[in-house]
């Protein structure tokens, strides 16, 4: 109880309220309207139904609690009633949860059901019932919730169906008024209490009889006084760590302050914790008053300060900024312009809300900065740049990029069209107060041109559109940009012909497409698919046997000219992927396999990982035989992979007993030394690449990987295929972190030879070399997260992707700690109870 000298407020804490949360389903008021005769002729079933009987059906009601999108008990449902006049339940339901463990928007769920028949049941209604009032706090007594009609409560945070609305009613309003009645608000007088409350009774029976709305009514416990949210108090004593300077031990004696504080004192949730605190906006605008902008020209830092700001420009790109750092940026800001890594960091600095230093950021001081590196372009593409003249001038350092180099970044260049829309509905919704520019940054047309001057660019840029394409909500964005592409092409000498090719090749797309979907739904035998799969490869009305020359959507370097229908075949798994032999110009062959019923994004975008990773390897003079193979998604749910000759380390084993023995087999050199009779080159190739796919699915941290998804080559190329789980996503308890099983060291000699031993070292390279590169991957992967990849997601990236490259760190600091995860994962080094975790993880 808090007192005053004028008044007594009475209340009690939600934390103190430690009893089940309980409520009584009172009944089901409302007219329920038989089908139409039209419904009923249709499904002559629904005449069993409960509504069209004459006597009052068996519905029942279900409900669970709920916050934040998430489940907190599982659901309950009434028990059997027998209703005779009307829907009357009385029935108490308690909840195994506590009342001072409600989260402040939990929420009730409530549906009523009825059954059309044999175990098929039907939402009559749903409605959703937040347990906290506008004022916080917990509601209690009678409450009348409108249902939904055929829809079931969703429990959402954002729900569609509120138990409260809009819609008035006498009814509702007469309510209210009873609620303050039984709460004591209004005087009591007893001989026009009953005349009021028979007059309601009429108004009540009238309103039902007109209404077409079903309301569920429901009983809450009646405390006696307002119940508060409040968060657990916590004991300021038990902080106070015992090791403070000038403190006594906490098993001692407390200190005499902490005896004197006052235990009546508790804390409750500021409600404006998440809004600008107007103190340190005006500690921000007189910090950064312009009238010093001229002095700040010349301003420049102590050593000190120096190391600071180096510190600040070192972080990952992902990292926040905080108050202070974004006030040492801005005073600094003249003197950064000459360091590329500044750009970025200053950006995330400037208060985008401040007209004025939104002009002095991109007018005065974006036209002096350095030209920056690549990767600080594309971050600039991401979500979080506003302002359309930031985002042109990073496409204007995108022109400096090469076709091949443009060609590793397309697929996120192509998501970051996305974010140049949302740019533009944040200019919208802010144009009171933000002086934002709305004009185009360009990016969509640097690409349309790009694409139209290199065939293999624009190839890759359309189908890259067409995926998107087929998302409802940016099919109007991306339809455009075909539309621009096809017209920028047409200007073109080749233009008809390019058009042409595209068209063939989406012809070419959708045969497959629709031949995969067919084979999928065939009843017979894998061998008779395979057969009945031939015959329409090899049938010349497919257009399949034979045709034009025409570049292959999954490789433009590669031109087809019809199918080797004998090879081609069927795979034995749930969806049967087609497995197509292609015959290329010259008389080489190209097999592909073709998948429909499988989102590809995501293998797309860690094959096009690794194939940037192998770049930048390479450009430091590494080669580490990484062969990422080609993996092209034509839809959200198809699209088709490079097949490359190849056995699954478990069927090697099974058929080889080792790797060495399969590897002997096809490269046998009976008089090779310290290679166990494989030719060297062979091991080599071997050896490089487990050390560069280690390091890559370390990186990436793909999971589920088992010896049916570990690839080996007859020429020693190891690779990884299935990408279903990547940014530590693992459907398997402890996953070790650098995936290295027993059957790749053994074929290296073992853990003591020194094959194994330069393994390691590789591998230590390899993750140098990445790590230096990490902003360039980190700023791909967040430009990706609107991608509708499963994996791929803001805290994904943030957390796991910027986990794995120990940013934290010192560059020796983070090969240490490498080390220890890559000799964890070792069979012969890793400690016992560890062994049995990781056995049990690569056992599929």
């Amino acid at each position: 109880m808090d007192t005053n000298n004028t008044k007594d407020f009475t209340f009690a804490k939600l934390s103190d309220l430690k009893l089940p949360i309980t409520f009584r389903i009172s009944q089901l008021e409302g007219t329920r309207k038989p089908r139409p005769f039209s419904d009923l002729l249709e499904h002559p079933e629904y005449r069993f139904s409960g509504v069209q009987s004459s006597e009052l059906s068996d519905i029942y009601v279900t409900c669970q609690l709920i916050a934040d999108n998430k489940p907190l008990t599982i659901p309950y449902r009434t028990a059997y009633k027998a209703f005779k006049k009307d829907y009357t339940w009385n029935e108490w339901i308690t909840l195994p949860y506590r009342y001072c463990d409600l989260p402040l928007n939990a929420q009730l769920t409530f549906t009523v059901w009825d059954i059309e028949g044999p175990n098929r049941p039907v939402p009559v209604g749903g409605s959703t019932f937040r347990m906290f009032g506008k004022k916080w706090t917990l509601r209690r007594g009678k409450h009348r919730l409108m249902l939904w009609p055929d829809r079931e409560a969703d429990g959402a945070h954002e729900t569609t169906t509120p138990s409260k609305v809009g819609f008035k009613d006498e009814m509702g309003r007469l309510e209210k008024l009873v609620k303050k009645y039984e709460r004591g608000d209004l005087a009591k007088l007893d001989w026009l209490d009953k005349l009021a409350f028979r007059r309601m009774e009429e108004i009540h029976a009238a309103e039902q009889a007109h209404s077409d709305k079903l309301f569920l009514y429901i009983d809450l416990p009646r405390f006696d006084f307002p119940v508060i949210y409040t968060e657990p108090e916590v004991s300021i004593a038990t902080q106070m760590p015992s090791h403070t300077p000038g403190a006594t031990h906490a098993s001692a004696t407390p200190a005499p302050a902490l005896n004197n504080l006052d235990q009546h004192l508790w804390n409750i949730v500021d409600p404006d914790v998440a809004r600008e605190n107007p103190v340190e906006d005006k500690h921000t605008r007189l910090i950064r008053s312009h009238r010093s902008a001229p002095l700040d020209r010349d301003l420049k830092p102590n050593a000190d300060t120096r190391d600071t700001l180096n510190e600040i420009l070192n972080y990952p790109p992902t990292q926040e900024l905080s108050a202070e750092d974004k006030n040492l940026i801005w005073k600094f800001r003249f003197y950064l312009t000459r360091d590329k890594r500044g750009l970025t960091k200053f950006l995330k600095s400037v208060t985008w809300r401040d007209a004025s230093e939104v002009k002095q950021a991109v007018e005065v001081l974006l036209p002096m900065w350095v030209e920056i590196e690549l990767d600080d372009a594309l971050e600039l593409l991401g979500p979080g740049t506003v302002d359309s003249r930031v985002r042109m001038f990073a496409v204007r350092q995108l022109r400096r990029a090469d076709d091949d180099e443009l060609l590793l970044y397309l697929l996120q260049l192509v998501q970051a069209l996305k974010f140049e829309r949302l740019s533009d509905g944040h200019r919208t919704t802010r144009s009171s107060q933000v002086v934002l520019s709305q004009e185009d940054s360009g990016l969509a047309d640097f690409l349309i041109e790009r694409g139209a001057q290199n065939p293999l660019l624009g190839n890759r840029f359309h189908w890259y559109l067409m995926v998107e394409v087929s998302d409802q909500h940016y099919k109007e964005l991306y339809a455009n940009v075909v539309y621009n592409f096809m017209r920028k092409l047409e200007q073109l000498e080749d233009g008809v012909e390019r058009r042409e090719l595209l068209k063939r090749q989406g012809v070419l797309v959708e045969s497959l497409s629709a031949k995969a979907k067919e084979v999928r739904a065939w009843k017979d035998a894998r061998p008779k698919k395979i057969d009945k799969l031939r015959a329409w490869l090899a049938d010349s009305r497919s257009g399949m046997a034979s045709m034009e020359p025409l570049p292959f959507p999954l490789n433009d370097r590669i031109h087809i000219t019809g199918v080797i229908a004998d090879k081609s075949s069927v795979f034995k798994s749930a969806l049967f992927p087609l497995l197509i032999w292609f015959q290329t110009e010259g008389g080489g062959e190209y097999p592909i396999i073709f998948k429909n019923g499988d989102d590809m994004r995501q293998d797309q975008l860690v094959n096009q990982l690794f194939t940037l990773m192998e770049r930048l390897l390479r450009k430091e003079n590494l080669d580490l035989k990484i062969s990422p193979y080609a993996v092209l998604a034509t839809g959200p749910t198809e699209g088709m992979v490079q097949f490359v000759p190849s056995k699954a380390i478990a069927a090697i084993v099974s058929e080889y007993g080792t790797l060495l023995n399969y590897l002997r087999a096809n490269n046998s050199d009976e008089g090779s030394v310290g290679t166990y009779g494989v030719r060297p080159d062979v091991i080599d190739t071997f050896v490089r690449s487990c050390a560069g796919y280690s390091v890559l699915t370390y990186i990436l941290g793909v999971g589920d990987r088992h010896l049916d998804n570990l690839m080996l080559a007859p020429d020693g190329h190891f690779f990884h295929v299935d990408f279903g789980y990547i940014l530590g996503r693992d459907p398997k308890p402890f996953p070790p972190p650098v995936k290295v099983c027993k059957e790749m060291v053994d074929a290296m000699g073992g853990a003591t030879s020194k094959h194994y031993n330069r393994f390691k070292s590789l591998c230590y390279t390899a993750f140098t070399i990445l790590r230096k590169n990490a902003n360039l991957i980190l700023n791909l992967a967040t430009l990706m997260t609107d991608a509708h990849i499963t994996d791929i997601n803001l805290h994904s990236v943030r957390e796991q992707l910027q986990e794995k490259f120990l940013l934290q760190m010192t560059e020796e600091e983070a090969i240490k700690a490498f080390e220890t995860l890559l000799n964890e994962t070792s069979y012969f080094t890793v400690v016992f109870d560890r062994i049995h975790d990781i056995a049990q993880y690569w056992r599929s």
